[in-house]
């Protein structure tokens, strides 16, 4: 596929899509924002299905005006029609009713490579889940998903296991596989301890990524940022460990360089540079100097 001379290209052109179905954020640091945000850092372009807009920032959400199902689905119908995504994430779902919308949707349109983020609270500890919607989530959207990445409330939630170590979140993982999951990304970030472990299961095998807690009040978005960028390595062909690799890598770096914005729980570094792709000096396609190829 011809690059082109201007501008810096991703390495594959054109891009592959994903789609994100998920909730607006006004502060710009979660939700669709974080998610195109994330698929543009990894070359591939961004579609979306908002389901809700919120009125939120750094300290908190203030307000959510979930969309009719109806709408949901239109948005979805209309990308499928002329952008077919490669793979998709969803987000913040709200109820029930749009829960079911999606993976009707899914269905319908013989989705693949669906990385479902369980979203239930926000990193401010606000609702964003109707508690009537869980029973819809694990019987509906769980059996469609490539993989799954609940951090530790949210596998409690989903399972009814108590998570306070390692083996909890290996236990938790094999009860979401087989409600039907294909894999299991549980985070570990909740669980008090130093180190930060995350498990990927996909009840067959189990592969942990461990490193330093990272000590920051800034720290929202990091369950869009992660969920967009394993869809986003997915659209690119990427297998799925590898994919979480890369992933898990990009997001600890947009902690951990994050630029310090707003009073509260402040976004991440979306501008952070993910690491080369298999067989790519850069996931973007450059040079080390930085010419577009």
């Amino acid at each position: 596929m011809e690059q082109g001379t201007f501008g810096r290209l991703p390495r594959v052109w054109p891009p592959p899509i994903a789609l994100s179905i998920a909730g607006s954020d006004s502060g710009g640091g979660a939700g669709i924002q974080a998610d195109l945000k994330t698929f543009h850092a990894f070359g591939v372009f961004g579609a979306t299905a908002i389901t809700a807009v919120t009125a939120q920032n750094t300290r908190g959400v203030l307000g959510v005006r979930v969309l009719e199902p109806a709408f949901v689905r239109e948005q979805i119908d209309a990308v499928c029609d002329d952008l077919p995504p490669t793979a998709l994430k969803t987000g913040m779902l709200g109820t029930a009713a749009i829960i079911e919308t999606v993976a009707d949707a899914v269905s319908d349109h013989a989705l693949e490579r669906v990385v479902v983020d369980p979203v239930m609270v926000a990193t401010s500890g606000d609702p964003l889940l109707d508690p009537s919607a869980v029973g819809a989530l694990i019987e509906r959207l769980l059996p469609l998903a490539t993989l799954v990445t609940p951090n530790v409330p949210e596998a409690e939630l989903l399972t009814g296991v108590s998570i306070g170590d390692e083996a909890g979140m290996r236990d938790a993982a094999a009860r979401i596989i087989d409600r039907g999951a294909g894999a299991v990304l549980v985070k570990g970030g909740h669980v008090g301890s130093d180190e930060v472990v995350d498990l990927l299961c996909d009840g067959s095998r189990t592969r942990a990524w461990r490193g330093p807690r990272i000590e920051t009040p800034h720290t929202h978005g990091t369950g869009c940022t992660l969920s967009a960028a394993i869809a986003a390595g997915l659209a690119l062909g990427a297998q799925l460990d590898v994919a979480v690799d890369r992933a898990i890598s990009y997001t600890r770096e947009a902690i951990a360089s994050a630029p310090g914005l707003g009073g509260g729980h402040g976004p991440l570094n979306h501008w952070a540079r993910p690491s080369p792709a298999p067989g790519s000096p850069d996931p973007a396609g450059r040079d080390p100097g930085g010419a577009a190829r």
